[in-house]
């Protein structure tokens, strides 16, 4: 990215973003890091938009409906999942061998994505701003930044998942 783009685009992203954020009920800050991320990827494979300031405007509001449809699919729980409290021996070693698998699989990460996923899966239950404080960035770039490393972990463990299964 040129850094003349960069100046010229960040005044109107951030104006941008700010006009959409609240309609999708998320951060400013959340919907530039994706229309960010999203213009690098297309620079890496496409080059510079013809238009970059047209461009920048249809991918704040493309972002910003994935976002509000990404809301409301997502919901919590009513009440916790159904768990009669009884494991046998054997759903316990399935369970713990799985558990095993996973942070197996985060210690693998690149980057700063193994002491991510590890805060998010501490049993102490960390917010998002303890998380950040914890880490040392930026509350904002952890919802875009645990993205890629779910993306990661995904990719990671696909074969492996894909190998113990029973084919025939």
């Amino acid at each position: 990215m040129t850094p003349d783009l960069l100046t010229t685009l960040r005044p109107l992203l951030t104006a941008e973003a700010s006009a959409e954020a609240h309609a999708t009920g998320t951060e400013p800050g959340d919907l530039e890091q994706a229309v960010w991320l999203r213009l690098l990827e297309r620079l890496d494979t496409q080059g510079p938009p013809l238009d970059p300031h047209g461009w920048l405007r249809r991918a704040v509001r493309s972002e910003s409906r994935r976002t509000r449809r990404t809301h409301r699919r997502e919901g919590p729980y009513g009440a916790e999942p159904a768990d009669n409290g009884e494991a046998t021996p054997e759903q316990l070693a399935l369970a713990a061998a799985r558990r095993r698998a996973l942070h197996d699989a985060v210690r693998r990460l690149p980057g700063r994505c193994p002491r991510l996923m590890e805060a998010l899966l501490s049993p102490r239950d960390l917010t998002y701003r303890e998380i950040a404080g914890e880490l040392g960035i930026s509350q904002g770039s952890l919802g875009p930044e645990r993205s890629r490393c779910l993306g990661c972990l995904r990719r990671l463990l696909t074969p492996e998942v894909a190998a113990h299964r029973v084919r025939g």
